[in-house]
C-alpha cells in the first residue's frame, strides 16, 4: 500500500528515535505500567496464554511487556529501521515472537490471534484504518483489540503549548532536540512539584506517571512527544469510532490520567 510522504517521515524519525533509544529496563517497561495503560478495561493477567499481535513495536519495550505477563506467542510488527534493535533485543525469545518488518496494514498471521494491541502508535498514522481493519482480520472470532491514544479533552492546556512547539522541534537534528529535552525535564520536574500541592492540569500523569520514571526515560518520554512529524489527538468519539467502524464491536473506552484514551473492542 502506498504510503503518504508524512508517513514515510514518521516511519523514519521513529526509526532513528529507537536506534538511539534501545533500552527499556525499569519502570518504563514494566508490568505496572502495562497495567495503568490497560487498565480498567483489561488486565495484565489476562494475558497469559494468548497470542498477540503488537503493531509498532519500536525497540520492543511492550513486546517485552507482554512476553513477561505470560503471553504465549507474540507477532511483533515495526516498519521502521528500529526493526534490527527489536531483533537484537528479542533474540533470547526467539522461539516466542515472530518478528514482522511491515507496517501495521500489512499485518499477516498463520493463526489466528487472540489480542492485538497497539499502544501509542495509532495517532501517529494519517490513516489508521487500514492498520484496524488489518488487526481485526487477523484476530479469531470473540478476540479483542486494545488501543491507546492521545486524547484531545484534557490536553487543551498542553496542546496550545506542545502543537506550535512541534513545528519546530520536529525538524530538530538529534542533539540539539536531545539537549533541549534535558531543559525541558526540568521544567516538567519543578511542575511536578507543583503538583504536590496544586490541582494543575495532568496532575495524576505527572506524580503517578512521569515522576516514577528514571531521568533517561522521562528526557525520553519528552523526545517522544517533541520528535513526530505528526500526531493526532482524538476526541472520546474518534476513539470510539476509530474501532466501531472498521469492524470491532462492544467498544469501550477508559480516559486515562484525563488525558489520553485506551479503547478496546471484540472481534
Amino acid at each position: 500500500m502506498m504510503k503518504t510522504q508524512i508517513d514515510k517521515k514518521t516511519i523514519a524519525d521513529f526509526g532513528e528515535q529507537w536506534t538511539r533509544y534501545q533500552d527499556n529496563s525499569g519502570f518504563y517497561g514494566s508490568q505496572d505500567l502495562l497495567a495503568d495503560y490497560l487498565e480498567p478495561l483489561f488486565s495484565p493477567n489476562d494475558i497469559e496464554g494468548l497470542r498477540v499481535a503488537d503493531i509498532g513495536s519500536g525497540s520492543g519495550r511492550i513486546v517485552g511487556m507482554l512476553l513477561d505477563a505470560g503471553a504465549k506467542h507474540v507477532v511483533a510488527v515495526e516498519p521502521s529501521d528500529a526493526f534490527y534493535v527489536l531483533s537484537a533485543n528479542m533474540a533470547a525469545n526467539s522461539e516466542q515472537v515472530t518478528l514482522l518488518h511491515a507496517p501495521g496494514d500489512e499485518l499477516r498471521v498463520d493463526e489466528p490471534l487472540d489480542l492485538v494491541i497497539s499502544l501509542g502508535v495509532l495517532h501517529h498514522i494519517a490513516d489508521p484504518k487500514p492498520t484496524v481493519r488489518a488487526a481485526r482480520a487477523a484476530l479469531k472470532p470473540g478476540g479483542k483489540m486494545i488501543a491507546w491514544l492521545y486524547g484531545k479533552e484534557g490536553n487543551e492546556l498542553y496542546l496550545a503549548v506542545v502543537e506550535p512547539l512541534r513545528k519546530v522541534t520536529s525538524v530538530m537534528p538529534h542533539s540539539l532536540l536531545s539537549g533541549f529535552c534535558y531543559v525541558a525535564d526540568l521544567i516538567v520536574m519543578v511542575y511536578a512539584q507543583l503538583c504536590r500541592w496544586l490541582p494543575l492540569p495532568m496532575r495524576n500523569y505527572v506524580s503517578e506517571i512521569y515522576g516514577k520514571l528514571a531521568a533517561d526515560k522521562r528526557r525520553l518520554v519528552i523526545y517522544d512527544q517533541l520528535n513526530p512529524a505528526y500526531a493526532k489527538y482524538y476526541t472520546r468519539a474518534e476513539a470510539l469510532a476509530l474501532l466501531e467502524e472498521n469492524g470491532f464491536n462492544n467498544v469501550r473506552v477508559h480516559q486515562r490520567h484525563g488525558y489520553s484514551w485506551t479503547v478496546i473492542g471484540d472481534a
